[in-house]
C-alpha cells in the first residue's frame, strides 16, 4: 500500500487534472468488479484522455511504485480486470474516438475506449464491419478486446483479435512513460519479432494500449440463419458434422445445452419455442443463393433430428425473432440461475473458457456432466461449437468455504479435461487471476514449463517494477 495515499492522489490530480481522478468510494467500487462477481478495492479511478496523459501516469507510477490496473469496460470473466493491490484503476472510456476509416486500405484507426458495437455502426455505413464480436460487444471496448484476445460468435470464420490487429500505439511503465508505435497500416508487415501480437492477449500486464490499427472486412451480402433444438447432445454433434461435410464454413456456429436454454428463455423474450439443446448456425451468401441455402440448412438440420427448427433469411430477421438474443443471454442466464441456487446476493460465477477439437465436443460435455455429479454443482454449458470453445459455469456463495473449495477443484478439473482431450484451458477470456494454475498445468502437460520462465522474463523486460496489473497471467 502507498505510504501516503492522500498525497499520491493529489499528485495525480496535479499531473492529469482534478476531473480525471475520482476517489469517491461508490464510483471506485463500480470500476473494481467484474460481471462474475469478483471484486477488490482500489484507491481511485483515473480517466486519461490522451496518450500524453497515459505517458505521464506511467512515468509517475514507475517512479512511485504505484500499481496500475488498465481496464476497458470491465467485462472480463477471469479476474484480469480486478485490482489486487492498493493502486488505481485506469479506464480508457474517455479515449473513445474513431480516428480513421479507410475502405481502400481495409483499416480503421481507433482509440482503446471505442465500444465494438459503436465501431460497427460507423463501419456499417460504409458497407464494412469489424468481425470480432464478443457476447458483450454492446459494452466491450476495442482496448479490452485487444488485452483479452477476445473472440466471439463469428470466430469460427473470422478468428480472434490476434487476426485483426495490424498496429498498436502503446505506453510502457518505465522512467520515461515511453510511447511506442508497433506494427503497420498495411496487411503485410514484418518488423522482426511480432511485438503487436505479444501485446494482444497480454491482459494489460506489459503495456497500456492507446491506439490501434485494425483490419476491417466487407459486410456479407446476406446471412441465412437457422436455429434448431435437439433432444440429444449427440444430435447436435451430427448436425455440426453434416454442415461441415458439405464444405461450408459457417459465419456463426453456436451451442447451448438444454438446461441453459431453459434458463435463457426465462431471462429474455424470444418468439420461438426454446426447448432442448440449441444449435445456432449462420451461413453468409449472395442474395441469389439465399433461398437455396435456407432450404439446404432446413434439410440438413432436420435430418440430424431437430425437433424444432426456425430459419431466417437475413440477420435482421434473425435478430427480430430473438435467435441471437437467446445465445447472447448465456452469461445473464448462468448468473441468474447461480443466484437462485445459492440464494446469495454475493454469488460468484466461475465460468470456464476451455476449447477442445470440435470432434471431441460431445466427450467434453459428457465429462463436464460427470464432474457435475462428482462435485454436486449445477453446471450450465454453452459456447462456440464451430471452434470447440465451451463456457461451463457454476455458482457459489463465497461465504460457504466448503462450496468454494469444491468450485475451485471443479474449475481445475475442467481445465484438466480440456488438456486430456487435446485442447486448451483458455480460448478468449484470458488467464487473469483464476487460470494461473491452469496455465502452469497446460505447459506442464506439453512438457514446456520453460515457457513460463520466458513469459516472466518478458514481464520483467516490459514492466521492470511490476506496476501494471500485477498478479495476473504469470
Amino acid at each position: 500500500m502507498p505510504s501516503n495515499p492522500k498525497r499520491l492522489l493529489e499528485d495525480l490530480k496535479s499531473l492529469l487534472g482534478r476531473n480525471k481522478v475520482i476517489e469517491d468510494e461508490a464510483i471506485v467500487r463500480l470500476y473494481s468488479r467484474e460481471p462474475s462477481g469478483l471484486e477488490s478495492p482500489a484507491l481511485a479511478v483515473v480517466f486519461p484522455e490522451t496518450t500524453g496523459d497515459v505517458s505521464r501516469l506511467a512515468k509517475y507510477a514507475y517512479s512511485h511504485d504505484l500499481r496500475l490496473f488498465p481496464q476497458g469496460s470491465s467485462t472480463s470473466l477471469s479476474g484480469s480486470a480486478v485490482p489486487l493491490d492498493e493502486g488505481v484503476v485506469v479506464t480508457f472510456e474517455h479515449m473513445n474516438r474513431v480516428r480513421e476509416i479507410s475502405v481502400v486500405d481495409s483499416i480503421t484507426v481507433v482509440e482503446p475506449g471505442v465500444r465494438i458495437d459503436e465501431l460497427n455502426l460507423e463501419l456499417a455505413g460504409k458497407g464494412y464491419m469489424f468481425p470480432v464480436d464478443p457476447a458483450s460487444s454492446a459494452v466491450a471496448t476495442v482496448g479490452g478486446a485487444i488485452n483479452s484476445g477476445a473472440g466471439g460468435m463469428r470466430s469460427a470464420k473470422y478468428g480472434t483479435m490476434r487476426d485483426w490487429v495490424l498496429g498498436l500505439e502503446i505506453v510502457l511503465p518505465d522512467e520515461h512513460g515511453s510511447v511506442l508505435r508497433l506494427g503497420c497500416r498495411t496487411l503485410k508487415c514484418r518488423q522482426g519479432y511480432d511485438l503487436v501480437r505479444l501485446i494482444v492477449g497480454s491482459e494489460g500486464t506489459l503495456a497500456m494500449v492507446t491506439e490501434a490499427v485494425l483490419k476491417i472486412a466487407p459486410l456479407p451480402e446476406q446471412v441465412v440463419v437457422a436455429l434448431a433444438f435437439y433432444p440429444e447432445l449427440r444430435d447436435v454433434a451430427e448436425a455440426v458434422v453434416a454442415v461441415k461435410e458439405q464444405g461450408v464454413q459457417p459465419y456463426i456456429m453456436e451451442f447451448m445445452d438444454d438446461r441453459t436454454v431453459e434458463a435463457a428463455a426465462k431471462t429474455v423474450e424470444v418468439s420461438v419455442e426454446a426447448s432442448g439443446h440449441m444449435f445456432l448456425v449462420g451461413v453468409d451468401v449472395n442474395r441469389e443463393a439465399a433461398e437455396r441455402t435456407a432450404s439446404w440448412l432446413s434439410r440438413t438440420l432436420s435430418s440430424a433430428g431437430a425437433t424444432r427448427l426456425y430459419v431466417a433469411g437475413t440477420v435482421n430477421e434473425a435478430e427480430e425473432r430473438g435467435f441471437f438474443t437467446l445465445r447472447r443471454s448465456l452469461l445473464p442466464a448462468q448468473m441468474r440461475v447461480a443466484r437462485e441456487i445459492t440464494g446469495s446476493p454475493r454469488t460468484l460465477v466461475y465460468i470456464g473458457d476451455i476449447a477442445v477439437p470440435p470432434s471431441k465436443l460431445v466427450d467434453a460435455v459428457e465429462e463436464l456432466r460427470s464432474l457435475e455429479a462428482k462435485y454436486g454443482l449445477f453446471t450450465m454449458i454453452g459456447g462456440h461449437i464451430g471452434d470447440g470453445n465451451l463456457h461451463p459455469a457454476v455458482g457459489l456463495d463465497p461465504r460457504n468455504k466448503e462450496q468454494a473449495r469444491r468450485v475451485e477443484e471443479w474449475y481445475l478439473e475442467v481445465m484438466e479435461l480440456a488438456l486430456k482431450l487435446g485442447g486448451t484451458i483458455s480460448s478468449e477470456h484470458g488467464i487473469g487471476l483464476l487460470k494461473r494454475e491452469g496455465l502452469r498445468r497446460e505447459f506442464q502437460h506439453l512438457g514446456s514449463e520453460k515457457a513460463l520462465e520466458l513469459m516472466k522474463g518478458l514481464k520483467r523486460l516490459f514492466d521492470p517494477k511490476g506496476v501494471l496489473n500485477p498478479g495476473k497471467v504469470v
